[in-house]
């Protein structure tokens, strides 16, 4: 029985690429290998890899039709399990280069993952939307006249966040607590992206949500707590441990159906495709803040994702299956 050929494509190009290899290393212990026959496909600037497995040679990927030359003949990928966080996998190259050779994959298309690479873009239009309310921000780009120092502060307050404005994992991201922190934290962010967005500090309860579409309905997930150690949610609160996550939220079942509410309407207002999470700050007013939008959320054991699938009884192996079906028919 021939299996559909899924290249979980991890790697990339940015500060994320051994995230981007541990969340892959997650997906294919979930993927059921009864209905797919899963392969690791890695993205280096250098050229694609095919590991077939550890201690093994790479195999070059032939990008003519996204195929590799196995050692029992040549094999034709047909599906794509993107996990590259950031680039190309995250803003919408690589799924350009898929829909030209025919290939199906699990994320939104080349303008969905384009529009939320750029936080700053991506909330602006979402904040055109009745009940969608995105914190305050400005973007710096390195080629344009920036404000100074003062004048940011006057126009956000702080504390605020410095960030790369496309990039996730917190890489780069500082917490700016005094005027005279400012200018290093704008640095730093640049290291990462040529853009910047400082974003205004937003008190309250942080909590994200995941959503995906499966049989043609949304499925909103259970929310979850973020409690941070730290100052904020930085990488290592995300990838070391420094956080308590608590799923479900310790919050109202009327402010759970609000988060769940949003997230789906999100996914349709940016035309989603397989799973996202969406992260918010639910203010004092008891309603929340649109922090950002993630189109490839982490997979890691520390990951969101595969804590609110298990809080809402379902398996990561299902809901990848469900998934990948979703665009798959034939699987």
């Amino acid at each position: 029985m021939n299996l559909p050929n899924i290249a979980v494509v991890a790697g990339g190009y940015s500060g994320e690429y051994a995230v981007s290899l541990r969340s892959a290393s997650g997906i294919l212990s979930w993927i059921d290998r009864s209905a797919f026959s899963p392969y690791l496909v890695v993205v280096e600037r250098e050229g694609w890899y095919v590991h077939l497995e550890e201690g093994s040679e790479p195999i070059p990927v032939n990008k003519d039709d996204f195929s590799f030359l196995s050692p029992t003949g040549r094999i034709r990928f047909d599906y794509a399990f993107i996990t590259v966080h950031g680039t190309p996998g995250e803003n919408g190259l690589l799924q350009g280069y898929l829909d030209l050779v025919g290939v199906p994959y699990n994320t939104g298309g080349v303008l969905t993952e384009a529009l939320t690479f750029s936080k700053y873009h991506c909330n602006r239009y979402l904040a055109s939307f009745p009940h969608l309310r995105v914190a305050d921000s400005v973007r710096l780009r390195q080629d344009m006249p920036q404000p100074s120092s003062h004048e940011l502060v006057e126009r956000l307050g702080l504390p605020l966040f410095a960030k790369p404005n496309a990039g996730g994992s917190s890489v780069a991201t500082s917490r700016v607590d005094t005027e005279a922190e400012l200018e290093r934290a704008i640095r730093e962010a640049f290291t990462e992206c040529d853009e910047v967005l400082l974003e205004r500090f937003i008190a309250g309860v942080e909590v994200t949500c995941g959503c995906y579409e499966a049989g043609g309905a949304l499925h909103p997930l259970p929310v979850t707590e973020v409690v941070p150690k730290g100052a904020f949610f930085d990488f290592d609160a995300k990838y070391n441990g420094a956080v308590e996550e608590i799923t479900p939220a310790r919050i109202s079942p009327e402010a759970t159906a609000l988060i769940q509410q949003l997230t789906s309407e999100i996914y349709r207002h940016i035309d989603a495709r397989g799973i996202i999470r969406v992260d918010y700050i639910i203010e004092a007013d008891g309603l929340p803040t649109l922090l950002e939008v993630n189109t490839t959320p982490g997979m890691t054991p520390t990951s969101f994702i595969p804590q609110q699938v298990a809080a809402a009884g379902l398996t990561m192996p299902k809901v990848l299956t469900s998934i990948i079906r979703e665009r798959l028919p034939q699987a």
